[in-house]
């Protein structure tokens, strides 16, 4: 039997290598112009999570958004979201450098964007949510030794607030109506808060559409022509 010229040789060695990494022996070889950025388990930060949790190391995340913006070969970044939360300083510093990207970026949400995700979800040009996605929406939480002075809880307050702003910024939800979502009773059991399942996301303002990865691809398409076009005027 002839070979095909233009089938790629993968060697032994990489089919190895393409079992312990991804579970398979052949990896697509198209290589794309937008990069895929995925925000899984717990977003990582200052402290180190035990080793069988699932993270995602904002460490790791930083180096990849620089290689996006300096890249030439890269045309756009699409943000996959499946995260309870984590950290939120770590949560707030990835949103704030997805939003400065000069590049189109879109992210969807998949399974879910809760907590810190929520930011982390809105600092694209653009967001999808699939229909049976969540994302719960709740007041700040600390863990661990809290001192118990007045100072400690305006450092929560306003680190809220910088949440609360930054979210109302990158989205179409207002800031009363966010408010009103993260302070309410009666729908998580022993906490405060709300859930909000695909098309809820969208209705409130905070997600721009219901789809899932062919709309988001096609979407960041459109968005990537519309770039090219400013770029030459």
């Amino acid at each position: 039997m002839q070979e095909n010229p233009q089938q790629p040789v993968i060697k032994q060695e990489e089919k190895t290598e393409n079992i312990k990494q991804l579970g398979t022996v052949e990896v697509p070889g198209y290589r794309s112009d937008i990069h895929c950025l995925t925000i899984v388990g717990q977003v990582e930060g200052h402290m180190t999570l035990p080793p069988r949790n699932k993270t995602t190391k904002y460490e790791h995340i930083i180096p990849q958004l620089v290689a996006v913006e300096e890249n030439p070969q890269i045309k756009g970044l699409l943000v996959v979201l499946n995260t309870v939360g984590g950290d939120v300083e770590a949560g707030l510093t990835l949103a704030e450098m997805i939003s400065s990207l000069s590049k189109p970026t879109v992210s969807i949400v998949m399974g879910g964007g809760h907590s810190i995700g929520v930011p982390i979800a809105v600092s694209t040009n653009y967001s999808f949510i699939a229909p049976s996605a969540t994302m719960t929406i709740h007041p700040l939480r600390l863990t661990g030794l809290v001192i118990g002075v007045p100072q400690t809880y305006e450092y929560l307050d306003k680190m809220q607030d910088r949440v609360v702003k930054f979210v109302v910024q990158h989205s179409n939800i207002t800031d009363r109506r966010f408010r009103e979502l993260m302070f309410k009773t009666g729908e998580l059991a022993r906490d405060i808060g709300t859930v909000l399942v695909g098309k809820d996301a969208v209705e409130c303002g905070l997600i721009d559409e219901v789809g899932g990865l062919t709309c988001a691809v096609k979407k960041l398409k459109e968005l990537q022509q519309q770039h090219r076009g400013g770029l030459q005027q």
